[in-house]
């Protein structure tokens, strides 16, 4: 407790400092930092969507950002946010953030792709116990949906929005139509004209058999269930899209001991889920505003999901974006003991084998080396503070070499894939591209597959999900080979 009282102590001569050599520089606001109430981030809360309630927010956020300017580098809101502040107090209209509309507030709000690295490295949030209680990507979520409400939800966030959708009817037989489609370049400018999902920007491909259809003719290592039992989020991307990630998560699980359970509805549950599958995670909702298809998603998966954590099963995720929102966002947008008791069971695929590891249960038989690797630290797994599990199960394969490239893709979500920002996305993960690419290595690897989607855009190199080097490292799987 006294360190942490001294580091909070130190945090506050540091920002007290800050704001005193800010407020010589630029003039101080007439804004008090600490909020007047606890800041509403949850729409449940009757004041969220208050127009007048949200400006007021963003107004103080805004007002602290610009004096503190640590997240300058992170993205384009910050730029746009300081250059309007500085415009006004250079012009004499203000002293501070305070006469910034909701215009500008959109303005700065449509740069952000909710990387969530401003909050990671905030020192005034509520995590770090600040009176600020500053979280800007909420704000900028909250200021998203009630620019929906008012104003309905663009065609390109309602498409973006409904991967699962999207996913059911271009996987399986119609997959090679699809990709035709998705590579076809006149067929994607008239997509992006028509749509607004950038032409440039490289969409995944559609599997020919969904992870739901090899489950359900997979039989099982001999070893499986030795160890205890586990349920796999596949994630709709996972589903139809990439597969062979949650097939080689499978496999790795199983071959660790462990039976690994599809959140499927079953005839002795509840009528209205039989036979029903996870849907998207709610977060390409998020995004575009559209709070209440995010809501209900939510309602979904934690009807799948809840008999199996009550039954003791972990849930594992392998995708950063999704685990992220099921245990830190899920619980925000429909605050429910049920959703809470879903996230509290909730690991990371890689962060679990981290835990098995520490535990002496990770089988450390590898026959397959893995030589260089250039490992991608994802901002939605840095935003669920649990490290780099993938380095550290990668570190333990012999002869294997882990760098790791901590940049943003600029893609999170569905931000990066539409027209109006790929230009500006692209420009940010240059930073990334470059990671890669010094002292080019044997191997890629991202948990996040549409940061991957970039790095292969932009650098031409095939990237992979680390629970695929394991399994490739394990011999279970020739992660190299064009369909695993």
């Amino acid at each position: 407790m006294r360190a942490r009282a001294h580091r909070l102590k130190k945090r506050h001569d540091r920002s007290a400092a800050s704001r005193g050599f800010s407020s010589m520089m630029r003039g101080m606001s007439v804004i008090p930092r600490a909020p007047a109430q606890p800041p509403c981030f949850s729409p449940q809360d009757p004041r969220y969507f208050d127009g007048a309630d949200l400006l007021t927010e963003l107004k103080r956020t805004f007002q602290i950002c610009h004096e503190c300017r640590m997240c300058v580098n992170y993205c384009g809101s910050f730029p746009a946010l300081f250059d309007r502040v500085d415009q006004a107090i250079g012009s004499g209209q203000a002293e501070g953030a305070e006469t910034l509309t909701m215009a500008d507030a959109q303005a700065i709000a449509d740069e952000c792709w909710q990387c969530k690295l401003c909050y990671i490295k905030c020192p005034y949030t509520p995590d770090e116990e600040a009176i600020e209680a500053l979280d800007l990507p909420r704000l900028f979520a909250r200021e998203r949906a009630v620019r929906a409400k008012a104003q309905g939800i663009p065609l390109v966030d309602r498409l973006l929005g409904e991967p699962q959708h999207i996913g059911r009817v271009a996987s399986g037989s119609l997959a090679p139509i699809a990709n035709f489609v998705n590579e076809h370049r006149l067929l994607r400018k008239i997509q992006e004209k028509t749509a607004g999902i950038a032409a440039e920007f490289p969409l995944p491909k559609m599997a020919e058999e969904t992870f739901l259809s090899w489950f359900r003719r997979h039989e099982p290592l001999a070893q499986a269930g030795q160890r205890g039992e586990v349920v796999l989020f596949p994630t709709c991307y996972g589903e139809y899209n990439v597969p062979h990630v949650p097939r080689a998560a499978t496999l790795v699980l199983e071959h660790n001991g462990y039976r690994v359970h599809y959140p499927q509805g079953t005839s002795d549950g509840p009528a209205e889920l039989m036979g029903a599958i996870p849907t998207c995670c709610g977060l390409p909702n998020i995004d575009g505003g559209d709070i209440d298809s995010a809501c209900r998603k939510i309602a979904h998966n934690v009807a799948l999901l809840l008999p199996h954590v009550r039954a003791g099963r972990k849930v594992l995720v392998a995708g950063p974006s999704c685990g992220m929102m099921i245990k830190k966002e899920w619980a925000e947008y429909v605050p429910l003991p049920e959703v809470k008791e879903v996230a509290a069971a909730t690991l990371d695929l890689m962060e679990f084998l981290v835990v098995l590891g520490r535990e002496k249960k990770l089988v450390r038989s590898f026959p397959r080396s893995l030589g260089r690797i250039a490992y991608h630290a994802a901002c939605h797994l840095r935003a669920q503070k649990i490290g780099f599990p993938g380095m550290r199960v990668l570190s333990v394969v012999p002869n294997t070499e882990v760098r790791m490239v901590e940049e943003c893709s600029a893609v999170d979500g569905t931000w990066g894939m539409k027209a109006r920002h790929y230009a500006t996305g692209q420009k940010y993960a240059q930073k990334l591209v470059q990671g890669v690419q010094s002292s080019p290595p044997d191997l890629v690897l991202s948990d996040c597959s549409l940061a991957s989607l970039r790095v292969t855009h932009e650098t031409g190199r095939r990237v992979l999900h680390p629970i695929e080097a394991v399994a490739h490292a394990y011999g279970i799987v020739d992660a190299f080979a064009s369909d695993h």
